[in-house]
């Protein structure tokens, strides 16, 4: 049984396809058409889906598509007439929007399948993120919990799994969004709302959240059911305009940071107030679940599951074993979902398919690279060990543009497209950001670490290997690897086993015996604004635009001097 997902309808459009209950490949559209988290449909990503698992449109067998456009059109409909002096862009987004979007997946079904049209299942938003997560994690038993800005009119959502039965409690409904909570306060630390939330993320620690916090707590309040209650007096957001806050959000914290002006006081500061508020909140609600279901495991997804300093406080204080969060925890990962959901819920077939490797992208080979590094006419070297030698090049102090094997699904590189350094550098850090990103000074970097040797360096229990759960670095370790160390002592933590990335790990393993220290600082492949690298094409591209050292491309290294 073939099974064709997507996610189209939302941003960060994405493909998949899963064959008898395995997940075969996963892409994401903005790989291809190299606009970050586009709307589009996702036609190149379902092709090369195809062409990786060598199959046409006549062997797909169902379709699922991450949305459900019926699913609470009356409480659309309710708030759009209450709100009709404001109702312009909800009807543009949500009807008018909607039905194009709609018409192109007909269009588009009718054009690639003709009279002999697979059956679609449309999921909604919600259990695709939720349920599908669960669906594809290691639990037979879990409480769920998915929370993002808005799907299908729901911005959070509640629940309980237990092998194939999902559980749906309770869900929030828009404008009552903790997403867009965020979003708010994202625009007005200058950044652009729905795409820069990380950066707000790794703003905070350097304000004090104590300034603004009880004023900022009073926004959200939620009952014992989890639903969530926002103060809107305080954000424009439930109108749909470009604009999130009001103006008495700015009466009240200040007038906001233009964009590339300088960060003052009051900046970082509601920054902190805004994420402590939204971990309390989450972990009350996660407590609550574990209360009400007993059980020992949590599942979060949701593009506010991104938010991995709360996960990493849901992981130390809500009291389950273990958190779970999808490596595409955000609309990217809703077309894996909504596949499973149609195969294990709508269908009844067992689950026999755990989504513990990231790397389910496309690769390319070594013959496909070096035929490119020879029409360009690049000076490059094949080694018969890249490890060996890309462990010396970062040993050295250089910054490695690291392109391996399959690429991953989501917005972490987790060392197939990754950018790499020593983290013992103590400058390495500021180097990275003004000279290979191009982003703010402030901005961290992630660790990668051996499974093996990451409870020497950090304060975790679990494995985290997708990089969404933060934690501390142990206090005589954070002079060790200051690269990697953020301003609070935490980090974002990836670890890395031999039997997931055999190549990674032993790269990690052996600049460890280089420098004491098996750790490498992780980024992504691309430079601010731009999605990871896709192809060879956009490696070299890369490379060349920016202060990247070293390309290592498969078995070959290409330096921009003989």
């Amino acid at each position: 049984m073939i099974i064709l997902g997507l996610n189209y309808y939302f941003h960060d459009s994405s493909a998949c396809l899963v064959i008898d209950g395995k997940l075969v490949v996963a892409l994401e559209e903005e790989r291809f058409t190299r606009n970050k988290h586009t709307r589009e449909f996702p036609e190149r990503a379902v092709e090369e889906c195809l062409r990786f698992a060598g199959i046409s449109y006549a062997d797909i067998d169902h379709i699922a598509v991450s949305i459900k456009p019926t699913h609470e059109w009356k409480k659309k409909a309710v708030y759009a007439l209450k709100h009709l002096r404001h109702a312009a862009p909800f009807l543009k987004h949500e009807l008018v929007g909607g039905f194009f979007k709609q018409r192109k997946l007909k269009s588009w079904i009718g054009e690639k399948f003709g009279a002999k049209q697979p059956p679609v299942a449309y999921v909604e938003h919600h259990q695709s993120h939720a349920a599908g997560s669960f669906l594809v994690s290691p639990y037979k038993e879990a409480a769920m919990l998915a929370l993002d800005g808005s799907g299908e009119w729901a911005c959070g959502w509640t629940g309980y799994g237990n092998g194939t039965t999902i559980e749906c409690f309770d869900e929030t409904y828009f404008p009552d969004s903790l997403g867009s909570f965020y979003e708010a306060v994202t625009e007005f630390c200058g950044f652009r709302p729905n795409y820069d939330e990380g950066k707000t993320m790794g703003l905070a620690p350097l304000g004090d959240p104590s300034v603004f916090y009880d004023r900022v707590a009073q926004i959200i309040s939620f009952d014992e059911s989890g639903r969530v209650k926002v103060d809107l007096s305080y954000f424009s957001y439930q109108y749909w305009g470009y604009r999130r806050c009001s103006e008495k959000f700015y009466e009240v914290f200040g007038q906001p940071r233009a964009k590339d002006a300088p960060f003052e006081k009051h900046h970082n500061d509601v920054a902190a107030a805004f994420q402590k508020v939204l971990e309390d909140v989450a972990l009350k609600i996660a407590r609550n679940l574990r209360e009400r279901t007993g059980a020992k495991y949590l599942v979060i997804a949701g593009g506010v599951s991104l938010n991995s300093v709360m996960n990493g406080r849901l992981l130390r204080e809500a009291g389950y074993e273990d958190v779970y969060i999808m490596p595409a925890a955000g609309d990217n990962g809703t077309s894996i979902g909504a596949a499973f959901y149609l195969y294990n819920v709508i269908l009844g077939k067992p689950r026999e398919f755990v989504h513990d490797n990231p790397y389910v992208g496309n690769a390319y080979e070594d013959e496909e690279i070096e035929a490119l590094l020879k029409q360009y006419k690049l000076s490059y070297k094949r080694h018969d060990d890249i490890t060996t030698e890309t462990a010396r090049l970062l040993n050295e102090g250089n910054i490695i543009g690291w392109f391996q094997g399959r690429m991953e699904i989501g917005p972490r590189a987790l060392g197939a497209r990754s950018i790499l350094a020593n983290p013992a550098i103590k400058d390495m850090k500021d180097k990275i950001n003004a000279e290979v990103k191009y982003r703010e000074a402030y901005r961290p970097f992630a660790p990668s670490s051996t499974v093996e040797a990451a409870g020497e360096f950090f304060d975790i229990d679990v494995e985290a290997p997708f990089m969404l759960k933060v934690c501390d670095v142990r206090e005589d370790k954070r002079s060790v690897i200051p690269a990697v160390t953020h301003v609070d002592g935490s980090a974002r933590l990836q670890t890395v086993r031999k039997e997931t990335n055999p190549l990674y790990h032993a790269l990690i393993s052996k600049l460890g015996e280089h420098t004491g220290v098996p750790v490498v600082l992780n980024t992504s492949f691309n430079i601010q604004g731009e999605p990871v690298v896709e192809s060879p094409r956009d490696a070299i591209r890369c490379f060349f635009s920016t202060g990247l050292d070293v390309l290592v491309i498969g078995s070959f290294t290409v330096h921009k001097r003989p």
